[in-house]
C-alpha cells in the first residue's frame, strides 16, 4: 500500500481536532501555579494520528524549582527527563519526537557540553533517526535556567468509532 499524502489530507478535513492539556505533575508542577498561563503541553487527535506539542520545558522540580542550578549538563538530563515524562503521561516516548527546539542561555558557553548532553541521552533511547532540531540563543523565562527545550511527537492511534 502507498502512503498518499493528499487522501490523507483529504480524510482529515473532516476529522474534528481533539484538544487536551499534558500533565504530569509526579514530574512536573503546572505552570499556573505559579503564574504562568500556559499548559506543559497540548495533545492533539486528528483521526489515526496524534501530535503532542511539548511546551518550552526546563529544569524544573515537581514543585515547579529549578535545579541543578549553574551545571548545563545537569540541567539538560533533568530537562530530558521531564520531556519523557510528558511523554509517557500520553503513551508516547522520545521515539515519537519529530522535532525539537533547544533554547540556550549562553550558546558559545554552553553548546558543546548541551550537544555531548544530547548526543548521550539520544544513544541512551536508541534513537534512530534522530529529531529535527533548532539550537537558539535566547533570555529565559528564569535567570537560573540555562536550557529549555520545547518539542513535537507524532504517532499513530486507533480511530474511535
Amino acid at each position: 500500500m502507498v502512503f498518499d499524502a493528499i487522501d490523507l489530507l483529504k480524510d482529515l478535513a473532516h476529522v474534528p481536532v481533539v484538544k487536551k492539556a499534558i500533565s504530569e505533575p509526579r514530574v512536573l508542577n503546572e505552570a499556573p501555579v505559579y503564574g504562568s498561563a500556559f499548559s506543559r503541553g497540548l495533545r492533539l487527535d486528528l483521526g489515526g494520528i496524534t501530535v503532542l506539542l511539548i511546551s518550552g520545558t526546563a529544569s524544573i522540580d515537581g514543585a515547579g524549582n529549578t535545579v541543578h542550578v549553574g551545571d548545563i549538563r545537569a540541567q539538560c538530563r533533568r530537562t530530558f527527563d521531564n520531556i519523557r515524562g510528558l511523554l509517557e503521561s500520553e503513551g508516547a516516548t522520545w521515539h515519537d519526537i519529530v522535532r525539537t527546539t533547544c533554547y540556550l542561555r549562553d550558546i558559545e558557553r554552553d553548546y558543546a557540553a548541551f550537544n555531548d548532553e544530547r548526543t548521550k541521552y539520544y544513544q541512551e533511547q536508541h534513537l534512530d533517526p534522530l529529531p529535527a532540531s533548532t539550537g537558539i540563543q535566547a533570555i529565559l523565562c528564569r535567570p537560573d535556567l540555562l536550557i529549555e527545550i520545547e518539542a513535537i511527537a507524532m504517532f499513530k492511534t486507533p480511530i474511535s468509532e
